[in-house]
């Protein structure tokens, strides 16, 4: 059955925190800043989305979290990807070519 769009939202977004975090360690404000960054600031992912997906994430185990020291001298968790969480970075990056692949048929069909 096709993911709704709720779940396929929350499957974007953790999507997004997996392939940031493949990057290496890094704590929640890094994580949407690199997003951020790299979507040329299209993309912005506020505390009340990132923070939850993070937990939901963890309980996944497909990252873990330690608290660790900030640049800003300030403590943070800071996560890092599992090697279940590398494996999933794959499989929902097919997914993701898979279902941007479709919008792009139907979006051509004419």
């Amino acid at each position: 059955m096709p993911a709704t769009p709720n779940e396929r939202m929350q499957g974007t977004l953790d999507l997004l925190v997996l392939r940031a975090l493949h990057a290496g360690p890094a704590h929640g404000w890094s994580i949407a800043d690199r997003i951020q960054v790299v979507s040329r600031d299209i993309l912005s992912i506020g505390q009340g989305s990132l923070y939850p997906a993070l937990h939901r994430l963890e309980a996944r185990d497909w990252v873990t979290a330690e608290w660790g020291v900030a640049d800003t001298g300030r403590r943070a968790r800071f996560y890092r990807l599992t090697p279940q969480g590398r494996r999933q970075l794959e499989v929902e990056r097919a997914s993701w070519t898979a279902f941007v692949e479709a919008v792009r048929r139907v979006l051509q069909y004419a």
